[in-house]
């Protein structure tokens, strides 16, 4: 198997560069557009340990809060690039967390996973409610990781289940094969660690999965979907004719079939 070729998304999709311009665009649209949005709120005291939180209306203190969380393969991108993708869930009344973190090689993957978990333990704390995590690509693998927490160890003070649910969007979840490919160089995994950061391999939770990914994406990506899926009892699903970056296009769309799941899971 040619692994740098199904895990390359950039070269798969050579149009890539112009769907992110749309992004970046987008996403500086919503920031004005928000009924309320609380800017570079900051749950660590590191430069990239800051979020925004795009609320329904004029905050809306009851609203459910999801979390999305940007892609970039742990390695670029930031929180500013899709901040659009709130847009959906918050034109059907659900607030939306997007944070940033450090990027690898400037810190370990293992980093940025604590500090996915230290921005959902900011936001229960905060406003006292579970959440739901999304997130596309590397975003998934962490929207994973935050299900599989055990987060009474973290801290006692906070609750089992503290992330209900997940909804990845075009994620990876088996870490080893991105050894053996360029977007490995920046991550330096050894094996034991590619394995003990993959939520394939981790415990069931007991919180909802379901595992979007694109029907036109590269085999592996499809196969770690339906793979993910079925090692925690959840469920999984394509969507036709999207490739890795235009995927997340329905996500802006308060009609679309991916925001009125995401509501679902945000809010039951």
């Amino acid at each position: 198997m040619d692994l740098e070729a199904e895990y390359n998304c950039r070269a798969r999709v050579p149009e890539h560069p112009q769907i992110i311009a749309g992004w970046v665009r987008d996403a500086a649209a919503w920031r004005e557009a928000c009924p309320h949005a609380e800017l570079g709120l900051p749950y660590g005291a590191r430069e990239r340990e800051r979020l925004d939180l795009f609320w329904p209306a004029a905050k809306a203190p009851d609203a459910p809060i999801a979390l999305f969380i940007h892609g970039g393969y742990w390695q670029s991108l930031g929180r500013d690039r899709v901040s659009h993708c709130a847009r959906g869930l918050n034109l059907q009344g659900v607030a939306v967390a997007v944070p940033s973190y450090d990027l690898c090689p400037d810190v370990p993957l293992a980093t940025i996973v604590d500090q996915m978990r230290a921005a959902a333990a900011m936001l229960y704390r905060r406003h006292g409610r579970r959440l739901m995590a999304s997130g596309h690509s590397a975003g998934g693998h962490l929207a994973a990781m935050l299900l599989a927490t055990d987060w009474p160890a973290l801290d006692p003070a906070l609750p089992i289940g503290l992330v209900q649910a997940a909804m990845p969007i075009s994620g990876v979840f088996e870490l080893d094969p991105l050894r053996h490919t360029s977007i490995g160089v920046a991550l330096k995994l050894d094996r034991a660690e590619a394995r003990r950061l993959s939520p394939r391999f981790l415990p069931r939770p007991a919180g909802r999965l379901h595992c979007l990914v694109g029907g036109g994406e590269s085999p592996e990506f499809l196969r770690q979907s339906r793979d993910m899926a079925q090692a925690w009892g959840g469920s999984w699903a394509e969507a036709p004719g999207a490739d890795h970056f235009t995927i997340l296009a329905p996500l802006a769309e308060p009609d679309s079939a991916m925001v009125a799941l995401a509501k679902t899971l945000a809010t039951t």
